[in-house]
């Protein structure tokens, strides 16, 4: 045998073909330098298959316990870092198959009965994802409670609220936190909605019409713990539809978008709050950066680099959607492009919640037990902004308004006061009673509780409001939710 037959002969194809592939395409084809973070799952799904085999006498008992006994010492060779990963071998399926049979022999060459790498690779992605959403949850619940804990420590804190990033309504700081709280967690509630669409089994429907052995399919669902919450078995239904149903994989995707979109905007407000023109926050020095030309300069690379990987995520997921648009049923060699933006989009997600939990939260010091760092809050320079913009004008409407006066026109009213305050340079609370009572004949000297900012804050005292007692009450809520 010459050695390109001896070459060809390492493809799980090669009967067919005259000719070896050619180098080119063996690197423009193969996968395994970034499919191999699979492993895990590819063993697992194999050895649920091999189990389900045995059970179906389609292997014997011994093949099983070979199969057991190699994909063990492949997982401690994978583990230590001696695993030799083969290009010509394609993608980590094929590598791990041919290094099983080196080990085993022919039981490690019947382990492929049943099964196809098209509803493989699509049970090991939806296996590894499942993992990674598990993790991607609990990522959440840690950045939620650090903003919890930081609007626990700020629930009397006044904070100018914008509209148009114009000074509209005083509210806790600890309530503009919570909004944020509010986002995280719907994205953990889309992120366990994907889960449970993505815990679905495709090992079965073969390259995609099923196969002709009696296989088991639910047994193998229920040993990878694809079952529902009641425990029934997860699998997909249709077999052109198991081996080329990305879904999952989009879903994900946008779920993962939608909450970077949400950590974009957080750190949009980081950037603005730390700046010298608002002064609201500072952040550790360790989240941040100097220049190399102005030695004043604090830079918040953090925020703004997470801002940035918004847009990679987007991108990835424009990527997925224009991947399957044109696909034809069933499985097409465009579905490799799968894995890349997908893993991508798991690490940037993940790198960038465990940064924020750490940068708004602080981290324990070990010689203490307490948390340092984190965001420091300066509450003067709050107050003082909130200050400048009127922010209680629509307090001094409703205050009309629950005189009998007509919104409409109790806010005209208010607009020429806030005009006469301007002109003034002052405040509203400012303004002498008389002048007021010039706008109005029903005001009277208990208007200016409502004009004060405190007294704003405290008058918003319905479910969802900004005076403190609402937001305390809701950071009990959440305390209680998060655990």
């Amino acid at each position: 045998m010459s050695q390109n037959q001896l070459d060809t002969k390492s493809q799980a194809w090669s009967a067919l073909f005259s000719e070896p592939m050619s180098e080119l395409v063996k690197r423009y084809t193969a996968s395994v330098f970034f499919d191999k973070r699979l492993w895990q799952a590819d063993i697992a799904g194999s050895l649920a298959h091999a189990d389900m085999l045995a059970a179906q006498g389609i292997i014997s008992a011994d093949d099983l316990a070979a199969i057991q006994r190699g994909m063990a010492q492949i997982t401690q060779e994978i583990e230590s870092g001696t695993f030799e990963w083969k290009l010509d071998l394609e993608d980590v399926h094929l590598n791990i198959e041919a290094r099983l049979t080196q080990l085993v022999g022919d039981a490690g060459k019947r382990l492929h009965t049943g099964r196809s790498r098209n509803d493989q690779v699509a049970t090991d992605v939806r296996l590894w994802l499942r993992g990674e959403i598990d993790l991607i949850g609990g990522l959440l619940t840690d950045l939620q409670k650090a903003l919890v804990e930081i609007a626990a420590r700020n629930v009397d804190v006044i904070l100018p609220g914008f509209t148009h990033l114009q000074v509209a309504q005083p509210v806790s700081f600890g309530h503009h936190l919570l909004a944020y709280v509010e986002m995280f967690a719907r994205d953990a509630e889309r992120m366990a909605d994907v889960r449970r669409r993505t815990n679905r089994l495709p090992l079965g429907s073969a390259a995609l019409a099923g196969t002709t052995y009696p296989l088991d399919r639910e047994r193998v669902a229920r040993t990878l713990g694809m079952v529902d919450e009641h425990g029934v078995a997860q699998v997909c239904q249709n077999s052109l539809d198991g081996v080329s149903d990305r879904d999952f994989a989009i879903e994900f995707t946008a779920a993962a978008s939608l909450t970077m979109v949400h950590i974009s905007r957080l750190s949009e407000e980081l950037i603005i709050w730390m700046s010298q023109n608002f002064g609201f926050i500072r952040i550790a020095d360790r989240f941040t950066t100097g220049s190399s030309i102005m030695p004043q300069k604090k830079n918040p690379d953090v925020p703004e680099l997470a801002r940035g990987k918004t847009g990679r995520v987007v991108g990835h997921l424009m990527g997925l959607i224009t991947l399957m648009k044109g696909q034809p049923l069933a499985y097409n060699k465009d579905n490799q492009e799968d894995k890349e933006p997908l893993f991508d989009t798991v690490d940037t997600l993940k790198d960038t919640l465990r940064i924020f939990a750490e940068m708004i939260g602080g981290q324990v010091n070990p010689a203490t037990g307490q948390k340092e760092g984190g965001i420091t809050v300066n509450r003067e320079a709050m107050k003082q902004a909130a200050l400048k913009g009127y922010a209680t004008a629509t307090d001094l409407a409703d205050y009309l308004v629950k005189k009998g006066v007509p919104f409409r026109d109790a806010h005209e009213t208010v607009a020429h006061a806030v005009k006469a305050a301007t002109s003034h340079a002052c405040d509203l609370s400012e303004l002498p009673l008389a002048v007021l009572q010039g706008f109005h004949p029903l005001i009277e000297k208990d208007v200016y509780e409502c004009l004060s900012l405190r007294g704003s804050l405290n008058a918003r005292n319905t479910l969802g409001g900004t005076a403190p007692a609402q937001v305390q009450a809701q950071i009990e809520r959440h305390r209680a939710r998060l655990g």
